[in-house]
This record gives structure tokens, C-alpha cells and sequence, in this order.
């Protein structure tokens, strides 16, 4: 028995020596910056594994008000520094170098492969460029037209709840809606997500992004090996879905590859009259698929593999996130009845309250209010609560309290979007939905960061955006949207989520 606990004895203290000396540079560096009690050895750890999807967005608040903006947390040798800071975020997400996502998004690499959201360095460089055309106004303006149609799918298949007195989560219809609309426009195909069609390759996207959020806070299930030993069944369960999803994505691929060397060929043929039948942003609407199939990286086209990481990426973000922000921005409209009035007036200011007019870039931006009513939802409750960045060299930076320094090469930074948007020194009464706020630029940008900032921002925002307008326009023009249920209680995910999902009722407008 002494013999056992001499050795554990002696184990403990080689592990103690190694995480003293491997972490001697990291401690020195970021001495300034407070933190939770460490323990021999594990750090902080015990810290760390007290949080959980339901209670993390608390605690961060609990924590940003023990220590401070920016605090630090130990896990064994793990430096993770926390920032709810927007003067340390600013100098971060502006950085050209500081790019690298966290560890954590090597969660969705079966999924999404090495695409926009989980690649960095030149890769990740090229496919920007590539992809940002893509989003051009005049390629946003032809898929109006889907978003018009997609939404009032939605007002149709919202019309069996609209009796004044069933309540009901509104997230499942517009998370279908929202699928239907990027499917269209970054692939050129249409799932009918809404009305039951492609129900095998939905269910797998809803069943994927589901198993991705579970495993997103459980540290130990971060290894795939680890994962595929404690949880078996859900490893087949995954690996079955990602076999739909990729099988679906690759057909959808071949075809649109084989329309578009047909249409070229035709095209060729043609008179220059003609041939702008086939220019993005004219009279054929083209989809990001079509981009990507006419795109080259030193003269070579984009593989499938390529190609499918980025519609992959795509219709796993474009759906997604603007489900979650608009499905929070009617649930919140729903207990603001006095808002939804200012906005349905604003609505027949702008489009007519008879026979309105089709929707435009144009007159889409006249909807200054309903701008600064999704602003404040996405304030309230932004669809991507906190981004994580790698520090691969060591970030030397300025602040006005902590002074000069360094966080370390090696640490992990993680930016706490939701808790910058609910900071009491930075919004009056922050858990109030007070639209007006916008009226007025912040006085400092990087306090406000629904679609993140910097070289990595969304690249979709103004897709979303626009979609978000023509689908509420739509709807509020249909239906009243009752306080129904109950409020929406925030959790962690990959995306924001509710415990009590978003919850309202609907009345038919007299018309």
C-alpha cells in the first residue's frame, strides 16, 4: 500500500513540475489578468467543468463581475482568457493574424470539412475571396424573390395556430423556412422543408446540428476516438446523417455542374444579347453553388470535396443562425405590442397597406425601424453567443486599464458576445427592449457584435438581414403575434438556444 501511494505520490509531482515549467512563460505573461483559484496541477478545472449549456451564460455574467472584463482560467496546461472587453476585442478581431477559430469548431469538421467557418491561413483566404462576390447587392436583389416566396409558405403554414389562443414554438416553422431559403439560394434546389418534402435530408440537418450542440461543452467528448467509445450508437447515428447530407449536397453538385456546363455551352452560341441571360446579377438568378463550379485557385477549379465544405458550411449557417434570430425577434415582438404597431405602420408607409408593391434593396432599407427592431433582438439574444480564437503568436496588445502585454502563444481567447450585449456600463437598462437605442451609432462599434467583426465577420449579414426584413415584413402583415407561454430562457449551443423554445400565439389581422 505505501509502495501505490509513493508512486501516485510520485506521479503527482512530475505532473506538478512538468505544468510549472511548461507554463512558466504563459503565468508571467498574463500575471495582471485576475482569475478563479487554481489547484495544483488541474488548475482552474474544477471551475470549468461546473458549466453546462443551461447554466454557462449566467456564470459568464457571475464571472465578468467577480474579475472583471477579462479574466483567465486555467484547465491543467490550458491558458483560456475570457474577453466581454470591447476595447481588447477591437485590437483581436481586427488582427489579419489572429484568425485561427478555436479547437472547439473541430467538433463540425465530419460535417463541414475545412470550409469558411473552421479553416484558417491561405485556405481560408482564398475561399473568401472567392465566396464574397457571391453576396454582391446585384446577386442579393434576384433572391428577394425566394425570400419572398419562402416567407409566405411560412404565413401559410402558420395560419392553423392563428386563433387568438394556441400557443406554440414558433423556431420549428421558421428554422424550416429559413432551410428552404438557403437551399435555394446556395444551391439552386428546393428542399420543401416547409411543406414535407427532402423530409430524410432535413431530418438529418436537424438531427446533426442537435448532436453537434450536446457535444459542443462536453470537453472529453471533443475527440472523435473518445466519442466513438462512450457513445457508439450516436457515433452511427452521425455517421448515417452525414452520409444523407453529403449524399444529397454531391448530387445536387453534379447536376448543377452538368445545367451550368450545358448553359455555358449554349451561351457560347449565342449573341451578346444572349449571352446575358447567363451574367450574374441579370435576368438568371445565380445560386453560391454556381459561383463555386466557375471558381479556380491558381488555375485549378474547386474540387466536390471543395465545393461540398462550403454549401455544407452554408446551409448549416445560413439557416440556422437567422432561424434563431428571427424566431427570438417574434417571440420579443409578441410581448411589445405597441412596437409591432410602429412596425406594421411603418410597413404601410413603405410598401402600401393595398396591393403592395414587390420588395427591392431599395425600399427594404426605408425600414429604418424594423432595422433597429432586429438590431435589438440581436442585441438581446445574437445567434452566435461567443467565437473562440486560437493564439498561435503571441497577441501584444494596448489597454487602457491592464496597460501593455501579452496574451501567450499557446492560449485560448474566448469573446463573450451575449455578455457584452447585456453589460449594464455599456447599454442603459440592458434587459430591456428599447429599439430606439439604434437610432443612434454606439459609441464604441465592438461593444455590438451579432455578426462578429473584423476580417472573420459573417459573411452573410446583409443576406440576413434582408431575409429577416421580408420575412417579418410579411408576417406582421398577416398576423398579430400574441404573448403567449412562456419566456424564452437562454442556453449555450453551437447557436443560441431557449430551454422554453420561442413561444407565442397569432391572431389574423382584419384586413
Amino acid at each position: 500500500m505505501s509502495t501505490v501511494l509513493l508512486v501516485v505520490a510520485l506521479t503527482l509531482f512530475v505532473l506538478a513540475f512538468l505544468s510549472h515549467v511548461t507554463t512558466k512563460r504563459k503565468r508571467k505573461a498574463v500575471k495582471n489578468i485576475v482569475g478563479p483559484h487554481n489547484l495544483p496541477i488541474v488548475g482552474a478545472v474544477h471551475f470549468a467543468y461546473q458549466l453546462n449549456p443551461e447554466n454557462f451564460l449566467q456564470r459568464a455574467r457571475e464571472n465578468s463581475l467577480k474579475y472583471g472584463p477579462i479574466h483567465k482560467v486555467w484547465a491543467f496546461n490550458r491558458l483560456i482568457i475570457a474577453s466581454a472587453d470591447a476595447e481588447l476585442n477591437e485590437q483581436i478581431l481586427t488582427s489579419t493574424t489572429h484568425i485561427t477559430k478555436h479547437r472547439l469548431y473541430g467538433v463540425l469538421y465530419d460535417w463541414l470539412g475545412n470550409g469558411l467557418l473552421t479553416s484558417d491561413g491561405r485556405k481560408w483566404h482564398s475561399r473568401r475571396r472567392i465566396i464574397t462576390p457571391a453576396f454582391h447587392f446585384k446577386i442579393l436583389e434576384e433572391f428577394l424573390e425566394v425570400f419572398d416566396q419562402q416567407s409566405k409558405v411560412l404565413v401559410n403554414c402558420l395560419s392553423p395556430m392563428a386563433d387568438g389562443r394556441t400557443t406554440f414554438d414558433v423556431y420549428p416553422f421558421v428554422c424550416a423556412e429559413t432551410l428552404d431559403i438557403i437551399a435555394e439560394t446556395a444551391m439552386g434546389t428546393k428542399v420543401m422543408a416547409q411543406t414535407g418534402g427532402t423530409k430524410e435530408y432535413t431530418k438529418a440537418v436537424e438531427e446533426m446540428t442537435r448532436m453537434m450542440a450536446w457535444r459542443f461543452l462536453r470537453l472529453h467528448i471533443h475527440s472523435d476516438f473518445i466519442f466513438s467509445i462512450l457513445h457508439p450508437f450516436k457515433k452511427m447515428q452521425m455517421m448515417r446523417n452525414l452520409r444523407i447530407m453529403h449524399e444529397f449536397t454531391d448530387k445536387v453538385i453534379n447536376e448543377r455542374r452538368s445545367t451550368l456546363k450545358a448553359s455555358l455551352a449554349k451561351a457560347s452560341q449565342e449573341t451578346a444579347d444572349d449571352q446575358e441571360h447567363f451574367d450574374v446579377g441579370q435576368k438568371k438568378r445565380m445560386a453560391l453553388l454556381d459561383v463555386l463550379l466557375q471558381s479556380t485557385i491558381e488555375g485549378e477549379p474547386l474540387s466536390n470535396e471543395d465545393i461540398r465544405e462550403e454549401v455544407d458550411t452554408f446551409m448549416f449557417e445560413g439557416h440556422d443562425t437567422t432561424a434563431t434570430a428571427l424566431s427570438f425577434t417574434l417571440h420579443i415582438l409578441a410581448r411589445h405590442p405597441e412596437v409591432q404597431e410602429k412596425l406594421l405602420a411603418e410597413i404601410h408607409n413603405v410598401y402600401g397597406k393595398e396591393d403592395p408593391k414587390p420588395f427591392s434593396l431599395m425600399n427594404l432599407n426605408e425600414l429604418k425601424y424594423m432595422e433597429c427592431v432586429i438590431k435589438e433582438a440581436l442585441r438581446m439574444f445574437p445567434p452566435v453567443p461567443i467565437i473562440g480564437r486560437e493564439i498561435k503568436e503571441d497577441l501584444k496588445y494596448k489597454h487602457s486599464q491592464l496597460g501593455e502585454g501579452i496574451i501567450p502563444a499557446g492560449s485560448e481567447l474566448i469573446i463573450g458576445i451575449y455578455k457584452m450585449s447585456h453589460d449594464l456600463f455599456t447599454f442603459e437598462d440592458p434587459s430591456e427592449f428599447i429599439p430606439e437605442r439604434h437610432e443612434k451609432p454606439l459609441s464604441k462599434s465592438f461593444e455590438y457584435l451579432p455578426f462578429s467583426a473584423g476580417p472573420r465577420n459573417c459573411i452573410g449579414q446583409k443576406f440576413a438581414m434582408y431575409e429577416m426584413k421580408v420575412t417579418l415584413t410579411n408576417v406582421i402583415r398577416e398576423y398579430e403575434l400574441l404573448p403567449l407561454g412562456e419566456d424564452t430562457k437562454a442556453i449555450l449551443g453551437i447557436v443560441l438556444r431557449s430551454k422554453t423554445g420561442m413561444q407565442l400565439g397569432l391572431r389574423k389581422r382584419v384586413k
